[in-house]
């Protein structure tokens, strides 16, 4: 294949917002603070010194090395838990949900992205230290967005009840899931240590915080990956001038909604709610609504004043759950964080938010859009260069890479424009000759030029199809190879889960990752395992 990456842009599989943000168009300058290049690093660096509340770290440490107790933690992570007390130490964060078994395999991505970048920032800033971040978004209601994966094809999904925060729910029932999907993983030493992995997660740990923060540190303690469940009651404390805030004053629905008609050319990402938090407990995560001057917790029958609310929040603040507005904005007091890494509908949805930053005083972060990887074998390498395919054709949508290719291998030109010239040449002289005549004759003339253009677009398109008939067997090896590396018409990124390829590559496929994504280039890489 001529190049093992395409860049964002070309792919196909990226929103306009995120085209015109990457290509940094004036138009956005307004919504981030620095764009992620490694010289404006050091920009973000002095603006989180000069504004982040240092005395925040310390609830940090505490409440990491608390989450850590019952792990076996490496001495990376533990080195990086220990340096964020240090007021020279930030860090990169990423955030993902808690999907069953990691869920698609850009959960992969979004925190080798993190490491990475942690590195090369090492390399170039050496005075200051940074601690790669998995912030688990433990505070989630949406089970039915986590409770499954992709292998082979197939869905496994684990049927259970779920009413409140994900991060607290209890794993039991996972035994009979994990018996059915141990035997589509078959006996060999890979297939082993996924069991083992899964087993140990899910199978010995009680909720699903608990069993995902052991699954991502088993895949990345030896990084220093430092994994947090910010649904914490010491955590909150520093948030909860910031609830009172939202409570009373709504700034978030106030600068988001002015940031929304901004964008009014793009697909807006999330629309802010008057308030943007939701009241939590164990099986309950409910948005909080203000109407009859009191606060209401939507679908109960509970309600305070003013005074009871703002009571429960100074001394109860675990109650308050930001949604997809605040928690950003929680995210970037508790951490010394300069950078958030995500996927585009991430980006997206971040750069909605800087004016609200701006009007309560907290740096805004730099946004980074996530590595996406598309993993082949080599014997699928070999198909696409037999058949002549390059990434860009492979990228394609079907119907654009069939019609490609049929034009591409027939024998001939598909193409009647140069009929279509000379038609249109001919009806140039009728025109002409038309118009010393009578009226009516003009517009028959038109009327039969148009006629007759139609019906050689029919006889083009009645041809491509003729040709793909003829090729069909050729057609149909492109089309189940792009099948192959496009499941469900789809990235492969967000499909597949990551034990299909490391039952193939073994512990090889995590370095080999680490190895190939550079965070900061804005390519779609392809890579062979």
């Amino acid at each position: 294949m001529p190049t093992d990456c395409i860049s964002y842009q070309n792919s196909g599989y990226f929103s306009t917002l995120i085209h015109d943000y990457l290509e940094q168009k004036s138009d956005l300058n307004s919504l981030y603070n620095h764009f992620p290049t490694l010289e404006n690093f050091e920009k973000q660096i002095a603006e989180k010194q000069n504004n982040f509340d240092n005395s925040n770290r310390i609830p940090l440490v505490e409440t990491l090395k608390k989450q850590y107790q019952n792990i076996k933690i490496s001495d990376s992570t533990q080195q990086n838990i220990g340096l964020l007390e240090h007021s020279n130490t930030f860090t990169i964060t990423t955030g993902h949900q808690l999907n069953l078994f990691s869920g698609p395999l850009y959960f992969l991505y979004k925190i080798i992205s993190t490491i990475n970048l942690t590195k090369e920032l090492k390399s170039k800033y050496p005075a200051h230290n940074f601690v790669p971040i998995y912030w688990m978004a433990t505070e989630d209601h949406d089970f039915e967005e986590i409770n499954y994966f992709n292998f082979k094809g197939k869905k496994f999904r684990w049927h259970k009840e779920s009413t409140g925060p994900v991060g607290r729910l209890s794993t039991e029932g996972l035994i009979e899931f994990f018996e059915i999907y141990s035997k589509e993983l078959g006996a060999s030493t890979n297939a082993n240590y996924l069991k083992k992995l899964f087993e140990e997660a899910y199978l010995q740990h009680e909720n699903l915080a608990d069993a995902t923060r052991f699954l991502a540190n088993s895949l990345f303690a030896a990084q220093g990956l430092v994994i947090l469940d910010a649904d914490d009651a010491h955590l909150k404390k520093a948030f909860i001038p910031y609830i009172k805030e939202e409570l009373i004053k709504q700034t978030s629905f106030k600068t988001v909604q002015k940031t929304i008609e901004q964008l009014k050319n793009y697909t807006v990402q999330v629309n802010p709610r008057e308030i943007n938090l939701f009241y939590i407990e164990d099986t309950l995560r409910e948005r909080i609504v203000f109407e009859n001057n009191k606060y209401i917790v939507n679908g109960t029958t509970t309600s305070f004043s003013e005074e009871e609310i703002l009571h429960l929040v100074e001394n109860h603040p675990e109650k308050f759950s930001p949604n997809v507005i605040m928690r950003p904005l929680y995210q970037e007091i508790i951490l010394p964080n300069l950078c958030y890494i995500g996927g585009g509908g991430e980006i997206a949805y971040w750069l909605e938010l800087k004016s609200f930053f701006d009007a309560i005083n907290i740096t805004f972060p730099m946004l980074l859009v996530r590595n996406s990887v598309l993993l082949t074998t080599e014997k699928q390498v070999k198909k696409a260069d037999k058949l002549g395919l390059s990434w860009q054709d492979l990228f394609a949508k079907p119907a654009d890479l069939t019609n490609a290719i049929t034009h591409r291998l027939s024998p001939f030109a598909i193409d009647l424009t140069p009929q279509k010239e000379i038609l249109a040449q001919q009806f140039q002289h009728l025109l002409a000759l038309a118009q010393q005549t009578d009226k009516s004759f003009i517009g028959a003339v038109k009327a039969q030029e148009v006629k007759q253009t139609k019906g050689l677009e029919n006889l083009e398109k009645r041809l491509l199809k003729a040709q793909k008939r003829n090729l069909s067997d050729q057609l149909q090896r492109v089309i189940d190879l792009q099948c192959e590396l496009f499941p469900n018409k789809s990235l492969q990124e967000r499909q597949a889960n990551f034990s299909e390829f490391y039952l193939e590559k073994g512990e090889q496929l995590i370095p080999l990752l680490l190895q190939k994504l550079k965070p900061l280039a804005t390519n779609f890489d392809i890579i062979t395992i």
